[in-house]
């Protein structure tokens, strides 16, 4: 191997070892978290806190957090995050979010959109309890919304705004 050939490499090594080191560290971090967590006695239920990475609509990485407790952070509420999955089907012009929340009924449930484009999801059964914002990154008509919950599953549909229906056609005279 040359020279350059050496070099090359090592920064490769480098590179690859600070980035591995900074993973671990993040995750040691968590790990800190949740020993914190059991030592205070109080807490009851499972803890958990993850991440989804999708690539965007613009081809940029988008990183969602879910869970919990955040890291460096301990839950100050006994309310779950519930798991969110947000589908575009741009064929079928709807936006689809989907929130896994087992334990309880379809009474329980209440979604409200607000103006501030933002979707509220609260449930509360019991010792299960429910709550998530989520942003809605996408122009969808205002009467549009459906909801389904069935076997811990909310769906709700929304159908995309038209982007050439943005304007009106004014004739010239």
């Amino acid at each position: 191997m040359t020279l350059l050939g050496e070099i090359l490499q090592m920064f490769h090594d480098d590179e690859f070892n600070s980035i591995f080191k900074q993973m671990s560290n993040s995750f040691m971090n968590l790990d800190d978290v949740f020993e914190m967590l059991k030592n205070a006695g109080n807490v009851t239920g499972p803890i958990f806190y993850g991440y989804t990475m999708t690539t965007g609509p613009d081809g940029k990485p988008v990183v969602n957090e879910y869970g919990n407790v955040k890291p460096d952070m301990l839950p100050t509420e006994e309310k779950r995050e519930p798991l969110i999955d947000t589908l575009v089907d741009e064929k079928e012009k709807t936006l689809k979010i989907v929130a896994e929340m087992p334990g309880v009924e379809k009474s329980d449930v209440n979604v409200v959109v607000g103006a501030d484009r933002v979707i509220h999801i609260d449930a509360e059964r019991g010792e299960k309890k429910y709550h998530v914002k989520v942003p809605i990154n996408h122009k969808v008509e205002s009467g549009s919304p459906k909801a389904t919950y069935k076997n811990g599953i909310l769906e709700l549909v929304f159908k995309l705004e038209d982007e050439k229906s943005n304007g009106t056609t004014v004739n010239v005279l």
